[in-house]
């Protein structure tokens, strides 16, 4: 039987890689409102994902709420430490779902303000998102106010939206098509360019962590398919075969995020604090975890569900 703290990391690990996929595309849809400016794109950007981006931050809650339950000496460090940010988010998620579910029923001056709206508070979202990643793993030590602002989490607050935005066009690509794919196609290359870019700044800023992470087999296999991901992304992109570049980004995603998680093994906050020293009683463990067996995969299946229902070309 797994390691109940290895166990709870990974479930942990897994909600926060899916939140990552799911929402991050809705995310970059929201900010790609910037780049398509007629009335008619901006409809159909907003009806892709309006059935699905409530379902999509479902595991943001079971993240926090599994972080609060089997790691609460990490959630209160973090919480504490990163307040300001966590909550200035929420806010921005909050803003958000506003702009996006009430945009339809407005007038058109209050929608151009409602989509003004959605774009900042979908950056907004996505930058604090990067940022706190970065506070993390950086090892920023809890208790000053602004002691997350540092180059390295800017740096990680960029690559969080140009990441989002890259999902986004692929995503655009997919359900959209027509000239809007086609010009979501082109915009998805200068942000592959600008994710690329990033992630090795961050890279340089901090080899030795990374390179702990590329030692190890898997690290290097993940890698590899990241590289190779990187060169063949532009040729989907130009392919026919609609679906591929979304398919390929996402599982480029997947191999950075786990390139991070294994870089931060077994540490919740780097030398500070390492799982063990975080997690909550047996009890507690087995508890938790009897429960998330359940819910976790019934939230994959209503996610997998409402992507097959609503799946196709949107008019």
């Amino acid at each position: 039987m797994p390691d109940p703290v290895n166990l709870s990391a990974g479930i942990i690990g897994f909600s926060l890689l899916m939140y990552v996929l799911l929402d991050g595309t809705d995310l970059g849809v929201g900010m790609l409102f910037a780049w398509f400016i007629d009335a008619d794109d901006r409809r159909r950007l907003a009806s892709s994902i309006l059935p699905v981006w409530d379902a999509n931050e479902t595991w943001l809650v079971l993240a926090g709420g599994a972080m609060l339950a089997l790691f609460p000496a990490a959630y209160s460090q973090i919480l504490s430490g990163l307040y300001l940010p966590l909550f200035a988010m929420l806010l921005a998620l909050i803003l958000r779902a506003v702009a996006l579910e009430y945009r339809d029923q407005a007038s058109p001056r209050a929608q151009r303000r409602l989509d003004t709206l959605f774009i900042c508070s979908s950056a907004l979202t996505a930058f604090l998102q990067g940022m706190l990643a970065g506070s993390i793993f950086g090892g920023v030590a809890p208790g000053g106010t602004f002691s997350f602002f540092t180059l390295f989490t800017v740096l990680c607050g960029a690559a969080a939206m140009t990441g989002y935005l890259l999902m986004g066009c692929c995503w655009v690509r997919w359900r959209l098509q027509g000239e809007t794919g086609r010009q979501a196609s082109l915009l998805a290359s200068l942000f592959l360019v600008a994710t690329l870019i990033l992630i090795l700044s961050l890279c340089l800023l901090m080899p030795g962590r990374f390179l702990a992470a590329w030692s190890l087999l898997a690290g290097k296999l993940l890698l590899l398919t990241g590289l190779a991901l990187g060169v063949a992304i532009p040729c989907f992109l130009h392919g026919s075969r609609l679906l591929m570049p979304l398919m390929a980004v996402l599982l480029l995603m997947t191999c950075l995020m786990l390139l991070a998680m294994m870089a931060l093994y077994p540490w919740l906050i780097p030398e500070t604090l390492s799982l063990k020293e975080a997690a909550s009683g047996p009890v507690t463990q087995q508890f938790v975890l009897t429960g998330l067996a359940i819910i976790i995969p019934m939230t994959v299946a209503y996610n997998s569900w409402a992507f097959w229902v609503l799946k196709g070309k949107v008019k």
